[in-house]
C-alpha cells in the first residue's frame, strides 16, 4: 500500500521529466482547470447559458468528481511529505494548508446547495467561486511557482513599499481635503472620502473629481508624479526577484537522461571554446 501511495505522490506532486504518466496527469488537470474557467465564463452569458445548460451541467459534474478525487488523493498521500509524516495528524495539518483549503473551496459550490437552501443571488455568487479553480494552476506551472517563491522571499520589501504607499495616501488625502474642502465640500467631504481620490490619482487611473483651486492643482500634479514612482517600486522588486529565481531554476536543471547539469551538457568545454576561437582567427587571417 505504501508503494502505491508513493507512486500516486509522484504522479500528482513531483513527476520526473521522464515520467510520461505523471506529465500526462498534469497536462490533463491543467486542461481541465482551463476548461472550467472557460465554462464559468460561458455560463455568465445569458444566451449561451440557456443553450448550453445541459452540457455545462454534465461537464461541471465530471469536473467536480475529478477534483474531489484529486482532493482526497492529495490528503491520502500527504504523509509522503516530511511536514505531514504522521498518518492522522499529518493529514489534518495538510487539510489546513492554503492549497488544500483552495482545493476544498473549488468544489464546495457544487455540494453546498445540496445541504443548505440558498436564495438565487447568494447561489449565483457561490457559483462564481468556481473561478477559484484557476488558482489551482499554480500547482502545475513553474512560472506561478517561481512567482510564489518571489512573494515569499521579498515579502519584507513588499511590506515596506506597501507601508510607504499607505502613508502617502493618508498624507495626500489630508492635504487635498484641507485645500479643496471649502471649494468642493461634496467631492472632498472628509479625509476618508478623499482617500479614494488619492488612490485613483496615485495609480493614474483618473476620476471625474478634479481640484479647482490653484494650490489643489499643483498638489494633485505632485501626487500624480509620486504615484508613478511609488507603483514602480513594488514592480521593480517583483521583477528583480522573478529574474533571480528564474536564473536559479535554470542553474538547477538537470538532463533527464544522464543526470548532469544542462549547463555542463549544453555549454562547450573550455578547450573546445579556445580551439573554436583559434580556428575562427586563422580563417580571418586567411
Amino acid at each position: 500500500m505504501q508503494s502505491v501511495r508513493l507512486r500516486v505522490h509522484l504522479l500528482l506532486e513531483s513527476p520526473k521529466p521522464t515520467d510520461r504518466w505523471g506529465r500526462a496527469v498534469q497536462i490533463f488537470l491543467l486542461g481541465l482547470i482551463a476548461s472550467n474557467v472557460a465554462a464559468v465564463m460561458v455560463d455568465s452569458v445569458a444566451g449561451l447559458a440557456g443553450a448550453w445548460a445541459q452540457p455545462l451541467h454534465v461537464f461541471e459534474v465530471i469536473s467536480v468528481v475529478v477534483f474531489t478525487v484529486e482532493y482526497l488523493l492529495r490528503a491520502w498521500i500527504a504523509p509522503e511529505r516530511q511536514p505531514f509524516a504522521r498518518p492522522i495528524v499529518g493529514r489534518l495539518r495538510y487539510l489546513f494548508t492554503p492549497m488544500a483549503i483552495l482545493d476544498l473551496v473549488a468544489i464546495l459550490p457544487f455540494f453546498l446547495p445540496m445541504v443548505f437552501a440558498f436564495d438565487l443571488r447568494f447561489l449565483r455568487a457561490l457559483r462564481m467561486l468556481r473561478m477559484l479553480r484557476f488558482s489551482k494552476i499554480g500547482r502545475y506551472s513553474k512560472s506561478v511557482e517561481i512567482m510564489r517563491n518571489v512573494l515569499a522571499d521579498r515579502k519584507n520589501e513588499l511590506l515596506a513599499a506597501g507601508s510607504l504607499l499607505v502613508m502617502v495616501i493618508v498624507m495626500a488625502s489630508g492635504l487635498m481635503y484641507t485645500v479643496e474642502h471649502e471649494a468642493q465640500p461634496h467631492a472632498f467631504s472628509s479625509i476618508p472620502a478623499t482617500m479614494w481620490w488619492a488612490m485613483a490619482t496615485l495609480s493614474t487611473m483618473g476620476i471625474d473629481v478634479r481640484p479647482v483651486t490653484p494650490l489643489g492643482k499643483v498638489l494633485a500634479s505632485l501626487i500624480a508624479v509620486s504615484g508613478i514612482l511609488l507603483f514602480a517600486l513594488p514592480a521593480g522588486i517583483l521583477g528583480s526577484g522573478f529574474v533571480e529565481k528564474y536564473m536559479e531554476a535554470r542553474k538547477n536543471r538537470t538532463c533527464p537522461h544522464c543526470g548532469k547539469s544542462l549547463d555542463d551538457v549544453v555549454a562547450p568545454a573550455p578547450e573546445a571554446s579556445v580551439k573554436a576561437s583559434a580556428t575562427h582567427r586563422d580563417d580571418q587571417l586567411r
